[in-house]
């Protein structure tokens, strides 16, 4: 049974771990098996934005391509707000248009994404990584039909324990991002949380995968 880390920005090329890499328009790289595309928010440039697009559009048609992202909002960036909402919702049109799922970068703006997500009734899969939050975000989030992704923060901060403890089996993914560990770390940790046998989890986890990344995308399993 094999492990899916669901963002890293470093591919590994391990056999038995499923890595949905993350991919920059500009900075792709075709040697990735499986991957995620998308503009960042911390990225955006307005003056290749529409090149980006079209390099996004093109990818997201490509069976290889799992998902969009990651992409999002954060009011840390430079970039205007309403350029990034812009720019974020250009691309969520992308992922329904082609119905793949989302990777979703949010930073203090948690509030104006449930708002999006709601007025352009978006029904693919809208996944926030790296969750770092509350219970009551958490379950905020959940309730509105989001999926929360744990990695370095659930290895650093002993407090998300009661958090991650509390997001219903169907709902979570795990993933390493840019940490040095591997993901097989974050899954032993996750299921030490959950009380669960590794086994058990790495089920858990690839029936979510199935349901939210399989359906959604080629139709067909990656994972074994």
């Amino acid at each position: 049974m094999q492990f899916f880390n669901l963002h890293t920005h470093k591919f590994t090329n391990q056999t038995e771990v499923i890595e949905l890499v993350n991919q920059y328009p500009q900075e792709f790289d075709r040697a990735i098996p499986f991957y995620s595309i998308g503009i960042h928010p911390l990225y955006i440039d307005e003056n290749r934005l529409e090149s980006d697009f079209k390099i996004v559009d093109e990818k997201l048609a490509l069976p290889e391509c799992l998902a969009l992202g990651e992409c999002g909002l954060d009011k840390r960036s430079e970039t205007p707000f309403e350029i990034q909402q812009s720019v974020f919702e250009r691309q969520l049109a992308l992922a329904k248009k082609h119905q793949k799922p989302v990777v979703i970068h949010c930073v203090a703006a948690f509030q104006e994404l449930i708002e999006i997500k709601k007025r352009l009734k978006i029904t693919v899969p809208m996944i926030v990584h790296g969750f770092s939050k509350k219970v009551e975000l958490a379950k905020q989030l959940i309730d509105n039909g989001f999926y929360l992704s744990f990695g370095k923060n659930l290895l650093r901060n002993p407090e998300l324990e009661s958090v991650f403890k509390s997001i219903p089996n169907d709902k979570f993914f795990l993933e390493t991002d840019t940490i040095e560990e591997g993901i097989q770390g974050v899954y032993t940790l996750a299921a030490k949380y959950k009380e669960l046998e590794l086994s058990e989890l790495q089920e858990i986890v690839n029936e979510n995968y199935t349901r939210t990344f399989v359906i959604s995308t080629t139709g067909r399993n990656h994972m074994t």
